[in-house]
Order: C-alpha cells, then structure tokens, then sequence
C-alpha cells in the first residue's frame, strides 16, 4: 500500500475495531470488563480523530498552497501525535527518578522515599499486566488492534510493594 493511502488505511482499521468491540461489549456481563471496553471504546475514537484531522490536512494542503506553511507545520505535529498515541486503560504510573516522586494516573505527586534508623529507603510502585484470563474475549481483540494498527494500549494496575 502506497504511503498516499496510509491514513486511509488507518481510518479504516480503527474504525473497524471500535465496531468489533462496541459488539464484544454486548455479550459481556462483568462490571470490571464493561468498563475497559468503554475505555477502549474511548480511545478508538480518539484515534479515529486525530486521523481524521490528519486526513483534512492532508486534503487541505493538497487543493491549497500553504504559502506560509502552517498546514504543513500542523500536518507534521499531527502526524508526530499519533506516532506516540497510547491508549491506557487502567492505571497509568508516572516516576520522576531526578525528585523521587511519583504520581498515579495524573493525581497528586507522592514521595517514595523514606527514612528511619536503618537508613534510607526508596521504594516506587510498579506496573502489573493484567492476564489474558482477566481481561477474558477483549484479549485477542486488544493484541490484533495493537499488531495490526500500530497502537499502544496498557493494561495494568498499580502495585505498592
């Protein structure tokens, strides 16, 4: 496939796996699982924009002339986005290694140091997959979005040692 149609192509898998799991979330009962699809369900959506606007670029500096070039500074900021596009769908962990400090999904900035009389002692929580077994028929569908659209997607929860 050309590079041309590459977005294209994109819009159409993306689109298509959001439909695959709009119809995997009907047959599911449990809580837990109805919340990671519409998480899931979330994120296509926003992927499927961001293609979008890409696509509109795309068109916009092909029957325009960006004589400025701010068209193309957007297109390649755009293009940059979805590069880096992750999709999490539990809990996401941030560690500042320079402070010491981490945070969970997005909250409050918390020290992982402390000390008593046998010294000090830094202790970071870490990030634990959840298994094929938890996450039950979204399984497949998660490991086909990631190999064949390209797409990060996390998946686990925060463990405290």
């Amino acid at each position: 496939m050309s590079d041309d149609w590459y977005y294209v192509h994109q819009l159409a898998v993306l689109a298509g796996f959001r439909l695959i799991v709009l119809a995997n979330r009907l047959g599911c009962e449990i809580e837990f699982l109805l919340e990671l699809h519409d998480k899931l369900i979330e994120g296509l959506a926003c992927a499927i924009a961001r293609v979008q606007s890409i696509t509109a670029l795309e068109r916009q500096l092909a029957i325009d002339t960006d004589e400025e070039g701010l068209a193309a500074f957007q297109l390649h900021g755009e293009e940059e986005c979805f590069a880096r596009f992750r999709i999490t769908l539990l809990d996401d962990l941030e560690i500042d290694l320079d402070t010491h400090e981490y945070r969970v999904n997005g909250g409050e900035w918390h020290y992982a140091l402390s000390a008593d009389c046998n010294g000090i002692e830094i202790s970071y929580p870490s990030l634990s997959d959840l298994t094929d077994d938890e996450l039950g028929t979204l399984a497949p569908i998660i490991r086909a979005i990631r190999s064949e659209a390209g797409i990060g997607i996390s998946i686990a929860r925060v463990v405290y040692d």
